[in-house]
């Protein structure tokens, strides 16, 4: 389950990867590490509107029974996740790397170390495969929680490929082929849901592995 990536890129490099027209994210820092209900930048582009640039929080709403922000979306014929997988609240979540504990202490420091994984050593933009919703509420941090209206985010996950199994067995997160955001933003549910597979196991590696809770090691594109 992830629930700690980053996105070290900037900008203008969102914007011309991901063919951005119109970018509602102000002044856009770099996030080395991103955690549940940290703002983030996300793109939506659903049929027949702008592809756009916009910070959200990450995390659901815990569904009735849940008392968590739900960061990672797996059984997605749940009627909880329904109204969120039309075209219009798919979304594109750009990333340059994500992590996992590994599943045993390491035994110089006794802590679990924190595996990095990114498409390779440069830290390249890529995206996951998101959704988002409208909601209002208090969100944030319990010394400075925010109520009001937001705008949040969660990403889907899949069967772990070959590279990320010995660290995570149950899942990783679902990351879209460039040829594929199109399908993911505008196709219908059935096209879209078939995307939610494992990505190929040569065009991901281990990037960084200790106790550092952010990647600070990509380069400028």
């Amino acid at each position: 389950m992830c629930n700690l990536y980053s996105m070290t890129r900037n900008q203008d490099a969102i914007r011309r990867l991901f063919k951005v027209t119109r970018d509602d994210a102000g002044n856009m820092p770099s996030f080395p590490a991103i955690f549940p209900d940290n703002e983030a930048p996300v793109i939506t582009g659903a049929p027949g509107s702008e592809r756009t640039l916009q910070m959200m929080r990450w995390g659901f709403p815990p569904p009735p029974a849940g008392n968590q922000l739900v960061t990672n979306v797996r059984h997605l014929s749940s009627t909880f996740w329904q109204p969120w997988l039309k075209p219009e609240y798919r979304c594109l979540v750009p990333a340059t790397s994500f992590s996992e504990y590994a599943p045993e202490p390491n035994p110089a420091t006794g802590k679990k170390d924190i595996v990095w994984f990114a498409l390779d050593n440069s830290r390249p933009l890529f995206a996951f495969a998101g959704i988002w919703r409208p909601w209002s509420g208090r969100r944030g941090t319990k010394s400075k929680p925010v109520d009001g209206d937001h705008l949040l985010y969660s990403f889907l996950t899949t069967n772990p490929n070959e590279i990320v199994k010995p660290i995570h067995r149950k899942a990783m997160p679902v990351i879209l082929h460039e040829d594929d955001w199109d399908t993911w933003l505008n196709a219908d549910k059935t096209e879209a849901l078939a995307l939610q597979r494992p990505w190929p196991d040569d065009e991901l590696m281990i990037v960084k592995r200790g106790p550092e809770k952010s990647d600070k090691s990509a380069v400028d594109v």
